[in-house]
């Protein structure tokens, strides 16, 4: 049985792998992300506490679960966060890939690197896997960063990028946008939403599953890993409140530059997804499809 170590496990899409790794029953499991193990399910699979900025801990968890290969989901996410903690963002970001990197060069491990739209500058997409990366965004920096030493470091590795990744998990500590605008509509809060953005929202289960794949066939190169659906952000506020039959009174459109928010974004990205359905045999759900998945888990969650 392979053994397959996933970084980030406490995050949505760590969560997602773990999950669903127990289902396939095809892996030796071994999850691995800062602090306590925050899976309500805890049998199954080996938990490691990981700080993803710490070379020797790194070090350590590489060379004794001597993965075969490993599926890196921990970053520091946070756009605006990372642009005002440089430093932090860094650390986890950049200085994190190349430990990994070096870890599992040293032990023949394959690497499954997340990354992220938020590596261009939004003027020309949808992009595919081809596409030169601008990013305008320290976050965006960094993440660019992380792949290129992925691309010149790595003896063994894909990269798999996404886009605004949406779900529950256990324990949440960060809420997402479809979450978010579901609460807003529910209290009939006045929401604020950006119409000069525009994204293909990815359902966790559908990224990580997209990382399993990837684990699965040793696939090599860049893959576009999100959903199948390109919108605004006000519009996919306007598909969440049309899901669940909620008043959309309370949108109200703004323009990105009325926000304020540290880190600017880039207006229109999305993804070409030709490759990785062709190659991987990933097969993305639609945002409704997406939402009636997120529905069901809710309504068990508050069971």
């Amino acid at each position: 049985m392979k053994r397959l170590l996933v970084t980030g496990s406490n995050g949505l899409l760590g969560q997602k792998i773990i999950y669903r790794l127990l289902e396939l029953n095809e892996f030796e499991i071994h999850a691995a992300a800062r602090g306590d193990n925050r899976l309500i399910e805890t049998k199954g699979y080996h938990y490691h506490s990981l700080d993803i900025g710490n070379q020797n801990e790194v070090d350590t968890i590489i060379d004794t679960v001597k993965p075969d290969v490993v599926i890196h989901t921990a970053a520091m996410t946070n756009v605006d966060a990372c642009e005002t903690d440089k430093a932090g963002c860094l650390i986890n970001n950049v200085n994190a890939v190349e430990y990994i990197v070096k870890a599992c060069n040293r032990n023949n491990v394959h690497l499954v690197h997340v990354s992220t739209d938020f590596i261009f500058d939004g003027e020309d997409g949808p992009y595919d896997e081809e596409a030169k990366p601008n990013p305008v965004s320290y976050y965006g920096w960094s993440k660019m960063e992380a792949e290129r030493i992925v691309m010149e470091q790595s003896q063994s590795w894909a990269i798999l990028r996404t886009i605004l990744v949406f779900g529950v998990v256990d324990h949440m500590s960060r809420s997402n946008v479809v979450l978010w605008a579901k609460g807003a509509l529910e209290k009939g809060s006045e929401m604020n939403v950006v119409d000069d953005q525009y994204r293909m929202p990815t359902l966790a289960e559908d990224l990580a599953e997209g990382c399993i794949l990837a684990a699965r066939q040793h696939a090599t190169g860049i893959y576009n890993i999100c959903g199948k659906d390109y919108m605004s952000v006000f519009e996919l506020v306007e598909r969440v409140a049309d899901f669940y039959g909620l008043p959309k009174d309370k949108i109200k459109k703004v323009s990105s530059s009325t926000l304020n928010q540290p880190a600017m974004r880039p207006p229109k990205t999305g993804f070409i997804l030709t490759k990785s359905i062709n190659t991987l045999g990933y097969n993305p759900h639609s945002f409704e499809e997406g939402l009636a998945i997120l529905d069901e888990q809710l309504k068990k969650h508050q069971a």
